[in-house]
């Protein structure tokens, strides 16, 4: 069979009391990690005006768009709401896989459960088949998308829309078979983004998941795709990466679906910045608790993962320098400078409208180097060497980041978030029956009623 037969076939036999409780109880959490988040961008002024575009000429639908009242159809509100979740940096990540699960695979199941009236639980079994075919894919070359310059989550996010939406739609195991193959034929997503802090990066999850709305589609009504579209000489990997291995490497995981949980290897994000960032927050706080004072420092060197080094620190210059905030979310230099002057880093502030000048001043005495014993991705690491003016020096090393499976956030730490990522948006009686129902509501309610909550925004 074929990586696609292969996985439609894991998608259609695995039930929801195949899931174990404590993945089932993941899945859950991540989705009210991400429905946070996006709740939170929302009020962005980008991407206020995308959703009134989207939104003004729409007449009929029934799937949420979060932070607003409004419904719309299926592949609309995936596009919305996942260009939503990712859009601060703020959501989740499976590390070594360098795979953002939530910001693609909640969009896309939420906007299918909604149009196919489906129940909490059945939402819970999509995500999870979401994340652990998607993660998969991401292992079997791990980095080798982002070296092409693409983003994985995007490419490989479309063809598991594709999958989940079908399987919401109950179509056949061909019918899901031709959506991954068809969606291959919509898979985008590239870095540039960076050379200028440009906002489409955002765009990426939400476009793959409105690729696999329309890719199930489009198969439900006849159109076919190839089922070697991971393995074959110009499907997925092939064409996105430059690793010889990868389509063996993803048979090999394919079989261990339903056996081994990947989503258990999950991390949270606890700010809203690039991912590799948070060590070096960490190792700042670490600094700043021996009563650090700013005017006594001369300079401070940063020992970075090479992986890592060509998203947070690549050109130096322009990092040390943002114009935008959403470039300012990729710059090292910038982000610690926030950490050292104890400026707040939130959500608000990256919805701002100008970069922080006094943050850009002190990233001046920031430099960094390539951290020669890094083990990236599988650990996203920091060391910090910071220099006082007296000659003295003080240095703190991160081993791995907090919010990973080695340090997990707590259950509290991710409700605590939630509630701070939607204050304004809800009442508070509406914020803590959101999260009841997502970690404690039976699975045979209907999302409907977790629609109504999100809808009253």
């Amino acid at each position: 069979m074929t990586h696609s037969e292969q996985i439609a076939d894991f998608a259609l036999s695995l039930s929801q009391s195949d899931i174990p409780s404590d993945v089932a109880s993941l899945a859950r959490l991540h989705t009210l990690d991400a429905l946070g988040v996006g709740i939170a961008a929302s009020a962005g002024s980008v991407q206020q005006r995308m959703a009134h575009s989207l939104l003004k000429n729409q007449s009929h639908g029934a799937c949420t768009v979060l932070g607003h009242s409004t419904a719309t159809h299926s592949a609309n509100a995936a596009l919305l709401n996942g260009s939503f979740i990712h859009a601060l940096e703020y959501d989740d990540t499976h590390m070594a896989s360098i795979v953002h699960g939530s910001s693609v695979l909640v969009p896309a199941a939420l906007a299918a459960a909604e149009e196919h009236q489906l129940t909490l639980g059945e939402l819970t079994r999509l995500i999870t088949i979401g994340w652990e075919v998607l993660v998969r894919i991401g292992l079997a070359a791990p980095g080798a998308f982002q070296r092409r310059g693409f983003q994985v989550t995007s490419v490989g996010g479309a063809l598991v829309s594709a999958l989940l939406s079908g399987l919401a739609a109950s179509g056949s195991r061909s019918e899901l078979v031709s959506a991954q193959g068809i969606a291959g034929s919509q898979a985008s997503g590239i870095f540039e983004f960076l050379s200028e802090g440009a906002t489409v990066k955002a765009m990426h999850p939400g476009w793959a998941a409105h690729a696999g709305s329309f890719a199930a589609t489009l198969a439900s009504a006849g159109l076919t795709g190839p089922s070697t579209v991971y393995e074959g000489r110009f499907g997925l990997y092939k064409t996105y990466t430059d690793e010889p291995g990868a389509a063996q490497a993803l048979g090999n995981g394919v079989d261990s679906l339903g056996k081994h949980w990947t989503l258990r290897e999950a991390a949270f994000k606890l700010y809203p910045c690039c991912h590799y960032i948070h060590p070096f927050l960490e190792g700042v706080e670490q600094l700043r608790a021996q009563h650090l004072s700013l005017q006594t420092i001369s300079r401070v060197e940063c020992n970075v993962p090479q992986g890592a080094a060509a998203i947070i620190c690549e050109p130096w210059d322009r990092k040390q320098s943002p114009s935008i905030l959403n470039e300012a979310k990729y710059s090292l230099p910038y982000c610690m400078a926030l950490a050292f002057l104890d400026i707040p880093i939130t959500a608000e502030h990256f919805l701002a409208e100008h970069v922080d000048t006094r943050a850009v001043d002190f990233a001046q005495k920031i430099s960094w180097m390539p951290m020669e014993d890094a083990d990236f991705p599988n650990k996203f690491q920091a060391e910090i060497c910071l220099h006082r003016i007296d000659g003295q020096r003080s240095s703190t090393r991160i081993d791995q980041v907090k919010g990973s499976a080695e340090r997990p956030a707590s259950v509290e730490d991710i409700q605590a978030k939630f509630m701070a990522n939607t204050a304004g948006r809800f009442q508070s009686s509406t914020q803590r029956d959101i999260i009841d129902v997502l970690l404690n509501g039976s699975v045979d309610l209907p999302v409907a009623t977790l629609s109504a909550l999100l809808k009253a925004a």
